[in-house]
Protein backbone atom coordinates (compact mmCIF):
# COMPACT_ATOMS: atom_id res chain seq x y z
CA UNK A 1 0.00 0.00 0.00
CA UNK A 2 2.97 2.27 0.90
CA UNK A 3 4.74 1.57 -2.49
CA UNK A 4 0.97 2.06 -4.46
CA UNK A 5 1.17 5.41 -2.41
CA UNK A 6 4.92 6.72 -3.08
CA UNK A 7 4.45 5.11 -6.77
CA UNK A 8 1.72 7.91 -7.29
CA UNK A 9 3.16 10.46 -5.81
CA UNK A 10 6.17 10.13 -7.91
CA UNK A 11 4.10 10.16 -11.05
CA UNK A 12 2.07 12.89 -10.21
CA UNK A 13 5.32 14.99 -9.90
CA UNK A 14 6.51 14.02 -12.42
CA UNK A 15 3.34 14.59 -14.58
CA UNK A 16 3.24 17.82 -13.27
CA UNK A 17 6.79 18.97 -13.69
CA UNK A 18 6.55 17.72 -17.47
CA UNK A 19 3.07 19.82 -17.89
CA UNK A 20 5.00 22.83 -15.89
CA UNK A 21 7.93 22.77 -18.36
CA UNK A 22 5.28 22.71 -21.52
CA UNK A 23 3.40 25.22 -20.77
CA UNK A 24 6.44 27.32 -19.75
CA UNK A 25 8.13 26.74 -23.16
CA UNK A 26 6.85 29.83 -25.17
CA UNK A 27 6.19 28.67 -28.95
CA UNK A 28 7.09 30.16 -32.13
CA UNK A 29 4.01 32.35 -32.70
CA UNK A 30 4.45 33.07 -28.72
CA UNK A 31 7.80 34.58 -29.40
CA UNK A 32 6.45 36.63 -32.43
CA UNK A 33 3.62 38.33 -31.04
CA UNK A 34 5.52 39.26 -27.92
CA UNK A 35 8.35 40.82 -30.09
CA UNK A 36 5.73 42.35 -32.40
CA UNK A 37 4.09 43.82 -29.37
CA UNK A 38 7.13 46.03 -28.12
CA UNK A 39 6.51 47.40 -32.14
CA UNK A 40 4.96 50.16 -33.74
CA UNK A 41 3.41 49.92 -37.17
CA UNK A 42 4.86 52.88 -38.85
CA UNK A 43 1.75 53.16 -40.88
CA UNK A 44 -0.88 52.57 -38.55
CA UNK A 45 -1.70 55.15 -35.86
CA UNK A 46 -1.49 54.22 -32.19
CA UNK A 47 -1.70 50.30 -33.25
CA UNK A 48 1.56 47.84 -32.33
CA UNK A 49 2.94 45.16 -35.31
CA UNK A 50 1.51 42.35 -33.20
CA UNK A 51 -2.03 44.53 -33.93
CA UNK A 52 -1.71 46.08 -36.98
CA UNK A 53 -3.28 43.69 -40.57
CA UNK A 54 -1.65 46.29 -42.52
CA UNK A 55 0.60 44.67 -45.74
CA UNK A 56 3.69 46.15 -43.83
CA UNK A 57 3.09 44.96 -40.03
CA UNK A 58 2.11 41.38 -41.65
CA UNK A 59 5.86 41.52 -43.30
CA UNK A 60 7.41 43.02 -40.37
CA UNK A 61 5.91 39.79 -38.31
CA UNK A 62 6.76 37.29 -41.00
CA UNK A 63 10.81 38.95 -40.71
CA UNK A 64 10.21 38.58 -36.66
CA UNK A 65 9.47 35.07 -37.15
CA UNK A 66 12.40 34.09 -39.74
CA UNK A 67 14.90 35.78 -37.91
CA UNK A 68 13.84 34.28 -34.33
CA UNK A 69 13.82 30.95 -36.64
CA UNK A 70 17.54 32.14 -37.95
CA UNK A 71 18.13 31.82 -33.86
CA UNK A 72 18.43 35.73 -33.43
CA UNK A 73 17.50 36.96 -30.54
CA UNK A 74 14.56 39.54 -28.83
CA UNK A 75 17.61 41.83 -28.72
CA UNK A 76 18.66 41.72 -31.82
CA UNK A 77 15.50 41.36 -33.86
CA UNK A 78 14.70 44.99 -32.30
CA UNK A 79 17.64 46.68 -33.57
CA UNK A 80 17.61 45.72 -36.83
CA UNK A 81 13.64 47.31 -36.83
CA UNK A 82 15.08 50.07 -35.03
CA UNK A 83 18.28 50.35 -37.57
CA UNK A 84 15.12 50.15 -40.51
CA UNK A 85 12.34 52.92 -38.74
CA UNK A 86 14.33 54.79 -36.18
CA UNK A 87 13.45 54.70 -32.24
CA UNK A 88 9.95 55.97 -33.03
CA UNK A 89 9.11 52.11 -33.71
CA UNK A 90 9.64 51.41 -30.15
CA UNK A 91 5.84 50.68 -28.29
CA UNK A 92 7.87 51.87 -25.44
CA UNK A 93 10.01 55.17 -25.27
CA UNK A 94 13.61 54.13 -24.42
CA UNK A 95 14.99 54.95 -20.88
CA UNK A 96 17.87 57.52 -21.89
CA UNK A 97 18.04 61.04 -23.45
CA UNK A 98 14.39 62.25 -24.01
CA UNK A 99 12.25 59.15 -23.40
CA UNK A 100 13.87 59.13 -20.02
CA UNK A 101 11.86 62.28 -19.65
CA UNK A 102 8.65 60.61 -20.76
CA UNK A 103 9.52 57.59 -18.01
CA UNK A 104 10.16 60.08 -15.10
CA UNK A 105 7.46 62.46 -15.59
CA UNK A 106 3.90 60.60 -14.34
CA UNK A 107 5.97 59.69 -10.93
CA UNK A 108 7.58 63.03 -10.58
CA UNK A 109 3.93 64.70 -11.50
CA UNK A 110 2.10 62.46 -8.94
CA UNK A 111 4.96 63.45 -6.34
CA UNK A 112 4.37 66.93 -6.76
CA UNK A 113 0.67 66.13 -6.72
CA UNK A 114 0.41 64.76 -3.40
CA UNK A 115 2.61 67.88 -2.32
CA UNK A 116 0.52 70.25 -3.13
CA UNK A 117 -2.97 68.71 -2.57
CA UNK A 118 -1.17 68.05 1.63
CA UNK A 119 -0.08 71.72 1.55
CA UNK A 120 -3.65 72.81 0.40
CA UNK A 121 -5.25 70.62 2.98
CA UNK A 122 -3.45 71.85 5.76
CA UNK A 123 -3.98 75.45 4.70
CA UNK A 124 -7.36 74.71 4.54
CA UNK A 125 -8.07 72.83 7.35
CA UNK A 126 -10.15 74.32 10.55
CA UNK A 127 -8.11 75.34 13.30
CA UNK A 128 -8.13 72.87 16.37
CA UNK A 129 -10.42 74.09 19.39
CA UNK A 130 -8.57 74.26 21.69
CA UNK A 131 -9.71 72.89 25.24
CA UNK A 132 -9.65 75.55 27.85
CA UNK A 133 -7.90 74.57 31.49
CA UNK A 134 -10.22 73.17 33.92
CA UNK A 135 -11.48 76.42 36.41
CA UNK A 136 -8.89 76.64 39.77
CA UNK A 137 -10.93 76.18 42.63
CA UNK A 138 -11.53 79.70 43.26
CA UNK A 139 -13.81 79.77 40.24
CA UNK A 140 -15.36 76.34 40.92
CA UNK A 141 -16.93 78.24 43.71
CA UNK A 142 -17.69 81.26 41.91
CA UNK A 143 -19.16 79.21 39.42
CA UNK A 144 -21.60 76.90 41.77
CA UNK A 145 -22.90 80.35 43.55
CA UNK A 146 -23.68 81.99 39.59
CA UNK A 147 -25.74 78.55 39.30
CA UNK A 148 -27.27 78.61 42.85
CA UNK A 149 -28.35 82.45 42.19
CA UNK A 150 -30.00 81.27 38.84
CA UNK A 151 -32.52 78.91 40.29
Amino acid sequence: MMRLAAGAGVATAVLVFVAGVAVAAPTLDDQVYAIASELMCPVCAGQTVAESNSQLAQQMRAIIRERLQQGQTREQIIAYFISQFGESVLAAPPRRGGGLLIWLAPPVTLAVGIFVLRRYIRRHRPAARSVPPPPTPQEAEQIARDLRELD
